[in-house]
C-alpha cells in the first residue's frame, strides 16, 4: 500500500472529530489530530497521531502544518455551548474566530489549500421557514452562531484572495455513537438532550430539564433535526472528496430533514432503555430557536450523501449502548 495522504483534523479528540478520524482512516487517509484536549479526550485519538496544541498559538499551528504537510484540513476545533456563548461572548470570539484566523493564515502561508469547516445551523438564527435550505438568510441569534458565520465569511474571503478551496458543512444536532461501539459522546458538562436523558434514565444524572414548554410547536417543546454522528463523519469524507475533485466553495446542510421535539426524544429514550426519565420543567435558554430542521437536498445532489441512521430510536440505541457501557465501567 502506498503512502497515505495526511489530513489535519483540528478538534479531532472531540465527539464529531474523533468519529471523522475513524472514517478518514477507513477511507485510506492518515488523520493527524490537532487538539488542546480542553474538551476532547486523548483516548479518542485512535486512528492517527496526536499533536497537542491550541489554535490560539499561531507558531504551533504553523509548525504542525509544516511538519505533516497535509493535503487538507478538517476544522472542528471550537467552543459550542449556545448558552455559554451568550454569557461569555469574548471567550467564543477569541477561540472560534481568532483561532480559525490563525489556522487559515497558516494554511495560506504553507500552501495547504483545502478545508472542510464544521459550521452550524445556528448561523440561520430563528428560521422564517422550515425546513431550512442553504438559501435561507443567515441571521444568528447567539454568539456561537455569529462566530460560526464570521468564520464562513472569513473562509469565503480566503477562497477569493488566496485560492483556498472550502466546504462549509452546516449541520444540525449531532447524536448517537460509533456503530462499532469504539467511541461515543463524552462531554463535561453534558448539554445535549439525548445523552442527558439517557444518563437520567440510568440514574447517573439529575432529573432531565426541559428548557421551555411554551414554544409555538405541537407539544410546546423545541424541535430539532437529530443526525447520527457517523452520518456526519461520512459527510465530511464526502466533502473532502468534493474538494479533491476541484470544487472551489460550497456551503451545505447536513441533516435528516425530520424534526423531533424534546418530549418525543424523552419518550424515545424511555422506549429504548426501558426505564423512566424523571423530568422537570425549566425556562427557555437564551438564544434557542423553537424549531431547526434541515432541507438536506443539496447534500444529496453535490455530495452524494444521505443519512443511513434516520430512525430516532435506532440513533438513541447507539448512544445508550455507549453510555451504558461507560457508566458500568465507571
Amino acid at each position: 500500500m502506498g503512502k497515505r495522504s495526511t489530513v489535519l483534523v483540528t478538534g479531532g479528540a472531540g465527539y464529531i472529530g474523533s468519529h471523522t478520524c475513524k472514517v478518514l482512516s477507513d477511507a485510506g487517509y492518515r488523520p493527524v489530530t490537532f487538539d488542546n484536549l480542553s474538551l476532547g479526550h486523548e483516548r479518542s485519538v485512535r486512528w492517527g497521531p496526536l499533536e497537542v496544541g491550541d489554535l490560539g498559538d499561531p507558531d504551533r499551528v504553523m509548525g504542525v502544518l509544516e511538519t505533516h504537510r497535509p493535503i487538507a484540513v478538517v476544522h472542528f476545533a471550537a467552543l459550542a455551548y449556545v448558552g455559554e456563548s451568550v454569557q461569555h461572548p469574548e471567550k467564543y470570539y477569541r477561540n472560534n474566530v481568532c483561532g480559525s484566523f490563525n489556522l487559515l493564515a497558516a494554511m495560506a502561508a504553507t500552501g495547504v489549500d483545502k478545508i472542510v469547516f464544521s459550521s452550524s445551523c445556528a448561523t440561520y438564527g430563528v428560521p422564517s421557514r422550515v425546513p431550512i435550505s442553504e438559501s435561507h438568510p443567515q441571521v444568528p441569534v447567539n454568539a456561537y452562531g455569529r462566530t460560526k458565520l464570521a468564520v464562513e465569511y472569513m473562509i469565503r474571503d480566503f477562497t477569493h484572495a488566496y485560492g483556498l478551496r472550502a466546504v462549509c458543512l452546516r449541520y444540525f444536532n449531532a447524536a448517537g455513537a460509533d456503530l462499532d461501539g469504539e467511541i461515543g459522546e463524552d462531554h463535561d458538562p453534558e448539554t445535549h438532550a439525548i445523552p442527558r436523558a439517557i444518563l437520567t434514565a440510568l440514574g447517573k444524572s439529575a432529573p432531565f430539564e426541559i428548557y421551555g414548554s411554551d414554544y409555538p410547536t405541537p407539544d410546546g417543546t423545541a424541535i430539532r433535526d437529530y443526525i447520527h454522528v457517523c452520518d456526519l463523519a461520512d459527510g465530511h469524507l464526502r466533502a473532502l472528496a468534493l474538494l479533491e475533485s476541484g470544487e472551489s466553495f460550497a456551503a451545505v446542510n447536513l441533516g435528516t430533514g425530520r424534526g423531533h421535539s424534546v418530549q418525543e426524544v424523552v419518550a424515545a429514550v424511555e422506549r429504548v432503555t426501558g426505564r423512566p426519565v424523571a423530568r422537570v420543567a425549566a425556562s427557555r435558554r437564551e438564544g434557542d430557536p423553537p424549531e431547526l430542521v434541515a432541507d438536506p437536498s443539496l447534500a444529496r445532489r453535490v455530495l452524494g450523501w444521505s443519512p443511513r441512521v434516520t430512525d430516532l430510536d435506532a440513533m438513541i440505541a447507539t448512544a445508550y449502548r455507549w453510555l451504558n457501557r461507560e457508566t458500568t465501567e465507571d
